[in-house]
């Protein structure tokens, strides 16, 4: 949906519908992101982050690496599944029939879009406009109000038409709305089981890859703006107004600024290239728990793996986890659809981890014009090391705690099996079931140890990047040290030059005045001073 279409229609028709079909909206995974407030758009926001995307490598290219939405950020942050089918099927060159079947709606001959006005009057939306001196929640009221008369209040086909039309006006594009997602929509008790998340990250990732004469971006916009909120909170761009509110989105505010648009957008990227990387938050949700949102149960053993996505015709190349690696290279990461997984094995690890290197100074020749746009800009080696010794210092911690937490769950799952071999389960006797429990601490292990493996990854991508860093600086060192040595003997050959020159304009005056004044028997001095102006000259040439 673009910024320009109000979200308040959208919660206007989602108001209007009657309990059940709301029910039915829950059932289908949607629920929690219409409980998401009235967010104000940030367009400078986003147009800063947009200027930042690398359509190459699908990734935002900040001056401290790549860093891209997950599917742990649209999963907290919206509220949307990410587990489940793909959402896959056939596309068409024209909907026309579709459309008519499922929307009881009129579409152009060869075209794959409905009209917004005609989509939004089908659901009762007729005066859409603002009237003066109403307030927020009246307008809404309002809304909600006339687009209840139209409605269906009892279950049956005329209630599944309009809620296919309202699904279908949620998936807005400015003034049109795409009907490649309709054919999904025909058998509405299948809707629940896709990963309707996952397209909404492609969808995401295809409009920020639009043409570069666009200013506007598609899309959800309270995603982008809150992801940024998380991640580069000192931006200071949002206020966290109600905290511990699930999805995260609904705690948050964006930030009032009078501005002028312009501005704003390029103060905002003047504070992007000059973000303190210390500051840059990489794992936002260290400290938030599962409380209250089932949908991340089954999804959370995706996060942080490599699979390969597509939703219908939009297809991600690449999705990524932040890393906290300095470059962030952190190759193809999360994504959706079937969940293919494609994991970073042995050694290709290795071997990625053998070009970092390389890759590290890729990253600085290719983007570096990219990322610093501001001219008043420095980057300060000296603290981007600091900097990164903090990094690999709390990764040493998370890695020791991980493998002591390792070590627990082994110690406890081995007191199990031996309580269990010894026919005595303390598990019994609270009513469990020893295999079960066994079991859940397995899992729990293996869980474990792939946390230890993945934080074990980081820290020997912090140990090679700090290395990297300390040549770097070790070269550049050398070279100021030939450079100021190289520019003292440059000034003192000007010097010398200065002074040869100031002896060769004496010596020219002096002649001068022999010649005018000389006597008849000075003729040998004057041959002595020509000769010694010649050679003053030549050695301020040599100088020179």
């Amino acid at each position: 949906m673009r910024a320009r279409v109000s979200w308040t229609l959208v919660l206007a028709a989602f108001l209007a519908l009657p309990p059940f079909q709301r029910d039915r909206v829950e059932e289908m995974g949607f629920g929690e992101i219409f409980r998401i407030e009235r967010m104000r758009v940030d367009p400078a926001l986003t147009q800063a982050l947009r200027s930042r995307w690398d359509r190459e490598a699908n990734a935002f290219a900040f001056p401290w690496g790549h860093m891209i939405p997950s599917l742990e950020d649209v999963s907290r942050i919206t509220g949307l599944s990410v587990y489940g089918k793909a959402v896959s099927g056939y596309t068409y060159p024209c909907y026309h029939d579709i459309a008519e079947r499922l929307l009881d709606l009129l579409v152009e001959r060869r075209s794959s879009l409905v009209p917004r006005i005609a989509l939004q009057e089908s659901l009762g939306l007729f005066e859409a406009g603002k009237n003066a001196g109403e307030s927020e929640d009246e307008y809404l009221e309002r809304l909600a109000r006339v687009s209840r008369r139209e409605l269906a209040s009892e279950p049956g086909p005329q209630a599944d038409l309009y809620l296919r039309r309202f699904l279908t006006f949620v998936c807005l594009e400015g003034r049109r709305s795409p009907l490649r997602f309709l054919p999904l929509l025909a058998d509405l008790g299948e809707v629940e089981g896709y990963a309707w998340g996952a397209a909404f990250l492609a969808h995401q990732f295809n409009c920020l890859s639009a043409s570069d004469r666009q200013t506007s971006t598609s899309g959800f916009y309270p995603f982008l703006q809150v992801w940024a909120y998380l991640h580069l909170s000192a931006l200071g761009r949002g206020e966290l107004t109600w905290p511990g509110l699930v999805p995260i989105a609904r705690r948050w505010e964006s930030h009032r600024d009078t501005r002028h648009l312009a501005d704003q957008v390029e103060h905002l990227q003047e504070a992007i290239d000059s973000y303190p990387y210390l500051d840059v938050v990489w794992q936002p949700y260290l400290g938030e728990g599962d409380e209250g949102q089932p949908w991340l149960a089954q999804a959370r053993p995706y996060f942080g793996r490599s699979v390969w996505l597509h939703a219908l015709n939009l297809a991600s190349g690449r999705v990524s986890w932040s890393s906290p690696s300095g470059t962030a290279f952190a190759g193809r990461v999360v994504a959706f659809g079937d969940f293919t997984t494609r994991q970073t094995g042995g050694s290709a690890r290795e071997s990625r981890l053998r070009t970092r290197s390389g890759k590290a100074r890729a990253y600085a020749l290719k983007y570096g014009g990219k990322v610093y746009k501001s001219a008043r800009h420095q980057v300060d080696v000296t603290g981007e090391i600091a900097s990164l010794r903090a990094l690999l210092q709390s990764a040493v911690q998370d890695r020791e705690a991980a493998q002591r937490q390792t070590a627990e769950l082994r110690s406890e799952l081995e007191r199990v099996r031996g309580t269990r071999a010894g026919g005595a389960s303390s598990s019994r006797s609270a009513g469990g079931s020893p295999s079960l429990l066994e079991a859940r601490l397995a899992g729990a292990v293996l869980r474990a140890e792939e946390a230890q493996r993945h934080l074990e990854e980081r820290e020997r991508d912090l140990e090679l990047t700090h290395e990297h860093a300390m040549e770097l600086q070790s070269e550049r060192d050398r070279f100021r040290g030939e450079a100021q040595t190289a520019q003292s003997e440059r000034d003192q050959l000007r010097i010398r030059a200065e002074a040869a020159e100031a002896q060769v304009a004496e010596m020219t005056r002096e002649l001068a005045t022999l010649r005018v004044q000389r006597p008849p028997g000075d003729q040998e001095e004057v041959t002595r001073l020509r000769a010694e102006l010649l050679a003053q000259q030549t050695l301020a040439r040599g100088l020179q």
